[in-house]
């Protein structure tokens, strides 16, 4: 799996300012934050470093393991599990499983994601890891691969402990991962019952009545960590994830998500302006097979701006005096700037988009002389 370090980009007021919109809405949470799941834009927050509990936000990152260990091949959707007095016995939120029984991944998945199950998250611990303190050991190697570095698990079901915390950002990461890397997993957040041992329960995220374009993620509520939410919602190709951390009460923090979600998507866009390899510019190239070197981003580029600040978006490539062959693909040759409104919003490699062999010895060798000649006159001429 190839490893992403997300660097959330924070769009500075002064921006906000000359595009002429509103504030953000005024969120009563400790701590929160709305951003942008492609581009890691944040839009607004208050506080989103400050450690706080959990609750059963905790269960983002129990589902992630499960998902994880399944894609591995440890278990499988129809393994059976064995359900313990332990995990029977379990407080809190239950999905009411019974001690003596079996019941499958697939069900006790269910019964994390849709009702909040402790004992469904206890049952699936005990499974993977043996015991619940040895699965959240495990949640904290996860946590660190993930590059979670305000995150503590104690126990797989949010139940309180001082040692178990995590911060708005490190759970907006751990979302965008869980649903990037297995979607599939994150489909279940999205339906609405599930009905175990015939006992029907509804999905604990209310939103999911409210707007058909919120598609999960996780609530929770203990009296230490207060009233929790983590809401993701996608509108076209732009997807928004809301955390609330530590609200007064379940009202503020459902009103509080649907405020922030629709002042995102009303005001702000998320666009792709360049495709990967897509031509932005050419170099000339110095004892090579070819004469020019197309360059192009490495990567698709996205942005998230608030919507008439696409208009006064340039994209403006540094100039490269050229370059000397063999030229390798993906090599960084030079850079682009992101200009909106004359201010400098992002920068970005510019990369070979092929591959260039240099000429016979002799050939090369004259060439790449008459290269450094050209360079320092030139060098000369811009200073």
């Amino acid at each position: 799996m190839k490893r992403i370090f997300i660097t959330f980009i924070l769009i500075s007021s002064n921006i906000f300012s000359q595009a002429l919109i509103p504030n953000p809405p005024e969120v009563s949470a400790s701590s929160y934050l709305l951003l942008d799941a492609k581009t890691l834009t944040v839009i607004s927050s208050s506080k989103a470093d400050q450690s706080t509990g959990l609750a059963s936000i905790t269960k983002i990152m129990t589902t992630y393991v499960v998902a994880d260990q399944i894609s591995k091949g440890f278990i499988s959707l129809d393994t059976l599990v064995d359900i313990s007095v332990a995990c029977w016995k379990m407080e809190g939120s239950k999905m009411f499983i019974r001690e003596g029984t079996k019941v499958s991944v697939s069900d006790l998945l269910k019964g994390i994601i849709i009702q909040s199950g402790n004992d469904a998250s206890c049952a699936l611990a005990e499974k993977i890891a043996g015991s619940q303190s040895a699965f959240a050991d495990l949640m904290n190697n996860y946590a660190e691969q993930l590059d979670l570095l305000d995150t503590n698990f104690v126990n797989p079901t949010g139940l309180p402990d001082v040692n178990h915390y995590s911060t708005a950002n490190d759970i907006a990461k751990l979302s965008i991962r869980l649903i990037e890397d297995f979607p599939n997993s994150y489909d279940l957040f999205k339906e609405k019952e599930f009905t175990f041992n015939n006992i029907r329960q509804l999905n604990r995220n209310s939103l999911l009545w409210q707007d058909d374009s919120i598609d999960g993620i996780k609530t929770g509520h203990t009296k230490a960590s207060g009233y929790c939410l983590v809401a993701s919602a996608k509108r076209g190709d732009m997807r928004l994830i809301a955390v609330i951390l530590n609200s007064n009460s379940e009202k503020t923090r459902l009103q509080d998500s649907r405020r922030l979600l629709d002042y995102g998507f009303r005001f702000f866009k998320t666009k792709k302006i360049l495709d990967q390899y897509q031509e932005v510019t050419s170099v000339d190239v110095w004892a090579g097979t070819e004469e020019k070197l197309i360059l192009g981003p490495s990567l698709d580029i996205y942005l998230t701006l608030t919507k008439p600040q696409f208009k006064n978006l340039e994209i403006v490539a540094s100039k490269n005096l050229g370059i000397k062959a063999p030229v390798m693909k993906d090599q960084i040759v030079d850079s682009l700037d992101v200009v909106i409104e004359g201010k400098i919003h992002s920068s970005y490699d510019l990369v070979a988009v092929s591959n260039i062999s240099s000429k016979g010895f002799i050939m090369s060798s004259f060439e790449a002389l008459a290269f450094y000649v050209y360079s320092f006159f030139m060098q000369d001429e811009i200073n």
